[in-house]
């Protein structure tokens, strides 16, 4: 008996026995023996151990993607198409998102699937449906601000000085709250500057919380540091007041109202840092005309604002 007869395929599994031994080989040396017997067409090698992935089996597919594959389909979309023969890319072929092709010049290139389209459109889409309710809370805060007679900044980039163990290891570091508020005072002593931090997602929150620089960079240029907390889809919070530390305080966003859950400890600024000034020299705060018509609903739920 010839030996090609004795040949069995083993579909999509490289694995090809010969004379009653099996022999492990890549796909590629798959196809090439299917080929060689000739039972299977090339054509329909290719397509058994490389099948086509629907819409529906990619959209299933991605669910172990991380933020890294989605971002490394966004570079993609954005070049020209060279493949970067890494981990991140083998694991979006495999899930269909990406394909390879050759260029006019025969050059190997990748490019997005419909599937992996789909994938960036939907992952862009969660990301500013996050960043909407992130904004409208900042919003919220700052118009809380603006009607307590304060001047607002929102997306201030300020240098705060962290303290070490001595003078010798205090470093700079830069801060970016996301609502800096003053009161409306010529005199320093009476400026009471706040910080407030906007967390919509626990996992940022809890992410935020380990990070003791920053915490340490808000207090140094804020008189107060509050959390101001979201809800999940649940419509509960997304931490209680006992996870966050002490020396800041927490408020939280229900029924449309700025609850506080905690209030922060004050701490006395008898005068902002020069790089804070320059800071405010340089941005605009928010103006009066932009708060809102309609105050029903965005005060404070108990009491007056804690910034009184």
């Amino acid at each position: 008996m010839k030996t090609n007869q004795s040949k069995t395929k083993s579909r999509c599994s490289g694995a090809i026995a010969v004379n009653g031994k099996t022999a492990i080989q890549p796909v590629d040396a798959c196809n090439d023996a299917l080929h060689e017997v000739g039972t299977v067409d090339p054509a329909e090698s290719k397509a058994r151990c490389h099948p086509p992935r629907t819409a529906t089996e990619a959209a299933d597919a991605p669910s172990t993607l991380k933020r890294s594959h989605t971002q490394r389909l966004r570079e993609v979309y954005r070049s020209a198409g060279w493949p970067y023969q890494d981990v991140l890319e083998i694991d979006l072929l495999a899930a269909g998102l990406l394909k390879r092709c050759n260029s006019d010049s025969g050059h190997p290139l990748i490019a997005l699937t419909d599937a992996g389209i789909a994938h960036l459109a939907q992952a862009t889409q969660g990301h500013r449906q996050a960043r909407s309710a992130h904004e409208t809370l900042v919003d919220k805060v700052a118009q809380s601000m603006l009607r307590d007679g304060r001047l607002v900044w929102t997306g201030l980039s300020l240098r705060a000085k962290v303290s070490g163990e001595s003078e010798e290891l205090s470093r700079w570091k830069m801060c970016q709250p996301d609502v800096f508020s003053i009161r409306n005072s010529s005199r320093q002593e009476y400026l009471e500057p706040i910080v407030h931090e906007i967390k919509v997602s626990r996992a940022d929150l809890l992410g935020d919380i380990k990070r003791l620089d920053k915490r340490a960079a808000y207090l140094d240029v804020g008189g107060q540091c509050w959390y101001v907390l979201g809800c999940d889809r649940g419509g509960f919070p997304i931490a209680k007041a006992n996870e966050i530390p002490l020396e800041c305080g927490v408020m939280v966003l229900q029924n449309n109202q700025l609850e506080v859950l905690r209030m922060a400890p004050k701490r006395m600024v008898s005068q902002l840092p020069f790089s804070v000034w320059m800071a405010l020299a340089k941005a605009t705060p928010m103006p009066l005309a932009e708060l809102a018509p309609c105050q029903e609903g965005l005060g404070f739920a108990r009491g007056a604002s804690p910034a009184n």
